[in-house]
């Protein structure tokens, strides 16, 4: 398991209370960066970007709306399902131009800075110093470097774990397992996503003793890796008539509760609380949630510059933090964005992470090119086997 780090460990002692977070963040300390050097362009507070983000979150529109009326930019947003969508769609735009900025998970930075198709940030021009601590520190920090350079600045973080029918599938935390994923007479019950249900299904067979080297050895080289999820995709076509639906996006993982019949699934926070008023509940798995961090990376032939530093300074202060997190239903990183949270949300990850829920969070690690790419071609053995 990924070390847990002070933030992490912080955010365990609170109980995700998101004002006790924010006051335990502070007496952690500020996150030792100095104030920036930012000298506003005249033409920043004006102009566009084009930016591409998430689809299937309405709340995106009153981010943009709260960052529009800030700064008279125009933010130009185009949707994307998924992470492998929003890489492929930037090696294109690589060639051809249409966008300033992408908000893809820190894992995926040495990826697009060995593909030539992001620039990196000038930390003189962000207020890296709103961040609270372990967000671009620590080993989220360590993942947005490559060679010296900061590609990557977060935006919000959140898990991926399990939702629940509670009236046909009652779980409980300390009992609820990724094992149920895959457990007997579950047929057509499930919904999951290809590539991260393999990993899941890794970590369960790695504390039974089933591969044939330690889960976490797979993302050290493409060889290891695919030694390790040979083992675990036969094993998870064993129990593919489980699955009733893969899903990519939040569009489709909602869709495969409210209309395909599924009872379980494992599945971003967002949708547990999107579906929280339709009886289904949303619980950290005994083994440990997956947990991502989502930023913004800046186009290698970004022409909206400025406004990009703006999109980003707005992000890591309190009123836009709040509003970005509100968008995902999901943690916000800058200081002071706890205390413009809704109840409800708090409400929501105190009940599905209690006791040492956060201390056992798993955090994707860094994964290069080779091994997305390997990654993906297993998730599509998966689907189509």
């Amino acid at each position: 398991m990924t070390k847990i780090n002070e933030t992490m460990a912080t955010l365990a002692a609170a109980q995700l209370s998101r004002r006790s977070v924010l006051k335990a963040a502070t007496a952690l300390g500020a996150v030792g960066f100095a104030s920036p050097i930012f000298v506003k362009n005249a033409f920043s507070s004006s102009g566009e970007l084009n930016h591409m983000g998430w689809a299937g979150y309405n709340a995106y529109k009153d981010s943009i709306d709260a960052f529009t009326k800030k700064t008279g930019i125009k933010v130009n947003l185009t949707e994307q399902p998924d992470n492998e969508t929003i890489f492929a769609q930037a090696k294109l735009a690589a060639q051809t131009g249409g966008f300033d900025t992408i908000e893809p998970t820190v894992d995926r930075t040495t990826a697009y800075v060995e593909n030539g198709l992001v620039q990196a940030w000038d930390e003189k021009k962000v207020n890296l110093g709103n961040y609270l601590p372990g967000m671009v520190d620590g080993s989220a920090g360590t993942m947005a470097v490559v060679k010296g350079g900061r590609y990557f600045v977060p935006a919000v973080w959140g898990t991926e774990a399990l939702v629940f029918n509670k009236a046909k599938m009652p779980l409980e935390y300390g009992k609820a397992s990724l094992a149920d994923l895959f457990a007997a007479n579950m047929d057509g019950k499930v919904t999951i996503r290809a590539h991260s249900s393999l990993a899941s299904l890794g970590r369960v067979m790695d504390a039974a003793g089933k591969l044939p080297k330690p889960f976490m050895d797979g993302y050290k080289d493409e060889a290891t890796f695919r030694e390790i999820w040979d083992v675990i995709l036969k094993e998870a076509l064993t129990h593919k008539k489980n699955v009733v639906q893969f899903w990519k996006g939040e569009n489709e993982a909602q869709a495969a509760f409210r209309t395909n019949g599924a009872i379980i699934g494992q599945c971003w926070d967002s949708t547990g609380f999107n579906l929280s008023k339709e009886g289904y509940g949303y619980i950290a798995p005994k083994e440990g949630a997956i947990a991502w961090n989502q930023g913004y990376m800046m186009m290698k032939n970004a022409k909206n510059v400025e406004q990009a530093y703006e999109w980003l300074n707005f992000q890591n202060t309190p009123e836009g933090g709040a509003a970005m997190a509100k968008v995902y239903s999901a943690n916000p990183v800058g200081k002071g964005a706890v205390d413009l949270m809704d109840k409800a949300n708090a409400d929501f990850y105190n009940a599905a992470f209690p006791a040492d829920a956060l201390s056992k969070l798993w955090w994707w690690p860094a994964q290069n090119s080779a091994i997305l790419k390997a990654r993906a071609e297993y998730a599509d053995k998966f689907i189509a086997g």
